[in-house]
């Protein structure tokens, strides 16, 4: 029988342990997929420790993928058995070798995309692809501030923006991060263990702070990136790993005009146009080279717990992939 990886508790790593999970044959509108590759994000840590709840327990985690279609239900067209494919999308229950998904949110996968790379990318490169076209449109000449730049985002939205022609500063927390940053599209990497980065900011960007900050923070880099805004900037707080930011009021952000939004990827993708045209571009920026993306770090499926412990502890960098 197929293996998963279940909770029924929320908690630290511990509480994710290898189960027998066959999920069934497709309803009306799903597929079944055999899983290849799983993608490991931090909101898969906020689902095991409860701060965003599941709808139920025991459950299982994850919501990113690749593999190949097994069978399809009543309704659904434009797929069929064997066909490669890929999603980043609720419902949760990825961390499995075989699934039922909404058909609705596969995504076709080109020859020049292996299953690897497409499960490491889903997720985060459509999350950098709704940052830097929709929620806070760069354009050349900026100056831009993504945090956790050697993370699998940050890696990411540093070669996009830099493709896209604006200066791109990066927070990092060791030497070796600020190293493979500035190997990947950040000009100005700042290491921030110990301290603020606000001051450093504003000597890079002549006083002027940046247009737009993408923030996978929140709660410590906030009140830094809110001194480290331009006028009129924009503040993109799109993820919490230190906690969620506490409540402030509008009247803060009058100081500079500034605008804050806290967007969510499911959002930008729950019509599926608009899924094809953002995976369409993704894939087009990986294959064409603007954007590199390296091997991700391979953990077995039934080592999900360890894959967990080190994205907390901050002991990877790029992207995790489990693999069944």
């Amino acid at each position: 029988m197929p293996q998963a990886i279940l909770i029924e508790t929320t908690g630290g790593p511990e509480v994710l342990r290898p189960a027998e999970h066959d999920p069934g044959a497709p309803g009306e509108g799903q597929v079944r997929l055999r899983q290849t590759a799983i993608g490991v994000n931090y909101i898969d840590i906020y689902h095991r420790t409860g701060l965003y709840p599941l709808p139920g327990l025991p459950a299982i985690i994850g919501m990113e993928g690749a593999g190949v279609v097994e069978a399809v239900g009543a309704g659904v067209d434009g797929l069929r058995p064997g066909d490669r494919v890929a999603y980043a999308c609720p419902p949760t229950g990825a961390y499995a070798e075989a699934r039922l998904a909404p058909a609705a949110q596969m995504v076709k996968l080109p020859d020049a995309i292996g299953d690897d790379i497409a499960a490491s990318i889903m997720l985060k490169g459509m999350t950098a692809q709704y940052l830097l076209h929709e929620t806070a449109p760069v354009r050349a000449g900026d100056h831009v501030l993504v945090h956790a730049a050697a993370g699998g985002v940050g890696l990411l939205l540093c070669q996009w923006a830099r493709h896209l022609g604006c200066t791109v500063i990066g927070t990092v927390s060791t030497e070796e991060k600020a190293a493979l940053a500035l190997a990947n599209g950040c000009d100005h990497p700042i290491i921030t263990r110990g301290g603020g980065f606000a001051a450093r900011v504003k000597e890079i960007t002549g006083g002027a702070g940046c247009r737009v900050i993408y923030d996978g923070i929140g709660r410590d880099s906030f009140a830094d990136s809110m001194e480290s805004l331009a006028l009129c900037g924009r503040l993109v707080s799109f993820g919490q790993s230190s906690g969620p930011i506490e409540p402030i009021a509008p009247s803060l952000l009058s100081a500079k005009s500034a605008t804050l939004s806290r967007p969510v990827l499911f959002h930008y993708t729950a019509k599926r146009p608009d899924l094809l045209r953002m995976a369409g571009a993704l894939f087009d920026v990986v294959a064409s080279g603007a954007v590199k993306v390296a091997p991700p770090a391979r953990y077995a499926l039934a080592d999900a717990a360890k894959a967990h412990s080190d994205l907390e502890g901050r002991r990877t960098t790029g992207s995790l992939v489990l693999v069944p």
